[in-house]
């Protein structure tokens, strides 16, 4: 299946000196991107990458930028985001039969790049950027009534439950002369 923002850079283009590509979706792949990622919205998805060929694989680095609005996870209410995340992928050629280390497998210290396999004969830019926008949303976005809400429908918050909410409410009967 072709991802909804496809910008396929085909590998025999990509050569050592750094190129810089800049993609932009469409209104038609970015009603298809914010139904598959479940957003009101996407009213802006772009990036302007950088990419090169190095002897580990292909390096992408660069910005996405997008404009969405999330819905409340507790009202439904539209909320606006923006993102302005960091790029950093290398793509590499898928592993040989019998190779020790999946992907999976790998781990990552803070100033690595994600690693992603080469599908194919190109990388795609738009997918990388899609993922990345969507790897930046807030998973739980909340609206300023939220926490009225919540309260309304008797749920109590993260402090009121924790070890010391039951403490507060005896301290609340103790101070009102109540015992036992």
């Amino acid at each position: 299946m072709t991802p909804e923002f496809s910008r396929i850079e085909r590998l025999d283009t990509i050569g050592g000196d750094e190129r810089v590509v800049s993609i932009v979706a469409d209104e038609a792949e970015r009603a298809a991107l914010a139904a598959r990622f479940g957003l009101v919205a996407i009213e802006r998805l772009e990036a302007r990458l950088a990419i090169r060929r190095g002897s580990a694989g292909i390096d992408v680095h660069g910005t996405v930028a997008a404009a969405v609005v999330q819905a409340c996870s507790v009202t439904g209410d539209p909320l606006p985001a923006t993102i302005d995340e960091p790029v950093a992928l290398r793509f590499v050629e898928p592993a040989a039969a019998g190779d020790e280390i999946a992907l999976d497998e790998v781990e990552l210290d803070g100033d690595a790049l994600d690693i992603v396999e080469i599908e194919g004969g190109g990388i795609d830019l738009g997918e990388a950027a899609a993922e990345t926008m969507a790897l930046a949303l807030d998973p739980f976005p909340r609206s300023p009534r939220a926490a009225a809400v919540l309260k309304e429908a008797g749920v109590v918050s993260e402090e009121e439950a924790g070890p010391f909410g039951a403490l507060a409410g005896l301290k609340a009967k103790l101070a009102g002369g109540e015992t036992g």
